[in-house]
Order: C-alpha cells, then sequence, then structure tokens
C-alpha cells in the first residue's frame, strides 16, 4: 500500500486488522533458507557483539525489534511477538512516499532459551509491495565468541510500482540490510 503521507496510528491499526485476513503472497514456505532461481536472494552478517553476554543482548534486541529501529523503516506493533502466526506492518518511506506492507512470522530459527543460534523469518502478505520471505538470526561463535546478526531475504517485486521502481526497491533493500545491522549493534551496545 503506497501512501502520499505517513499513516496516522489509526490507519496502521486498520492495515493490521486487515492483514489478518490476508494469504502469504509466495510459497513454498522456507525460500528465504533455501533460497529459489525465481527471487533475488541477498544475505549479510556483521558482527554486533562478542561472548555470552553479547549473545544474550543480542538475543533480546532481536525479539524486540531493534533492527527495526532505523528511521525511515518501523515495525508495527512495536516489541510484538515472534510467534509463528503474528502479523506486522512494516513501514517505509522512500522516495518522497510511504509504504505500508504486510508481513507475517513463518517460522523460528534455533531456540532462544538454548544453543548457538536464535532469530525467525518472516513472508510477505498479498498487501506487500514485495513477495517473498526473510530472515533475521544473531549467532553465537562458541570458538571466537564472535555474535553475528545475519539477514537473508528472498524476494521479487509483487506490485506494479515495486516492478516499475526494481532499481530503487534494490537499493532500499541493500540500504536496509546495512542499517538493521547498525540498528541492532546499536542496540545490543545499549543494553550493558
Amino acid at each position: 500500500m503506497f501512501l502520499a503521507r505517513r499513516p496516522t496510528p489509526t490507519d496502521i491499526e486498520r492495515f493490521l486488522d486487515a492483514s489478518r485476513l490476508k494469504s502469504l503472497s509466495y510459497a513454498p514456505i522456507g525460500i528465504a533458507s533455501a533460497g529459489s532461481p525465481s527471487y533475488d536472494v541477498d544475505e549479510s552478517a556483521v558482527v554486533v557483539g562478542s561472548g555470552t553476554a553479547g549473545f544474550e543482548r543480542a538475543k533480546t534486541a532481536l525479539a524486540a525489534w531493534k533492527h527495526f529501529d532505523l528511521g525511515w523503516v518501523e515495525v508495527y506493533p512495536r516489541g510484538v511477538s515472534l510467534d509463528i502466526g503474528t502479523n506486522v506492518a512494516v513501514l517505509v518511506r522512500h522516495a518522497g512516499c510511504w509504504s505500508l506492507n504486510g508481513c507475517r512470522v513463518v517460522y523460528a530459527l534455533g531456540d532462544r532459551a538454548h544453543g548457538p543460534r536464535f532469530g525467525f523469518a518472516y513472508g510477505t502478505l498479498a498487501n506487500h509491495a514485495e513477495r517473498g520471505e526473510e530472515l533475521f538470526e544473531v549467532s553465537l561463535d562458541r570458538a571466537s565468541q564472535t555474535v553475528t546478526y545475519r539477514i537473508r531475504a528472498a524476494s521479487r517485486p509483487r506490485a506494479a510500482l515495486a516492478r516499475l521502481g526494481y532499481p530503487l526497491a534494490r537499493m532500499l533493500q541493500a540500504r536496509f540490510r546495512r542499517d538493521s545491522g547498525e540498528a541492532l549493534r546499536r542496540a545490543v551496545s545499549r543494553l550493558r
């Protein structure tokens, strides 16, 4: 949904209500993990901390959606659970306009309480400008004690404006990956 002005909280709530009835705009679930030849697959990873304490902070920040604290991208409702089936609205400011995009948490990665990795993936709903899936994961390398934040996405344009603006969409996706890594790194350092 493309808009000429920033949507109000009421607009966002209506969008979220309508999203509950929307289906995923792609299949099968798991394309961000497995990849797909008909989708653009992008991945980035950034070190966000170190040690067990850093990993705990990274898990807390990821679970609170701090990787979306970018200024030009926001997620609603703020701090919503990562439970499978949870719907979110991703608000993006770009090229002088706004867009609201529906997503649904579709699977978990690892275990927050145990193991060296934790994360989730969400898939696009039929009211998203793109179609595909994006995963967000933090992991602890036990040997080096490095905490890494990884984003992996499989996407392709769905809406007409996204197809027409494909180069801009690809630029914004790359910017999101970069800025999201910095946002999570900041959040981890603030949780000390």
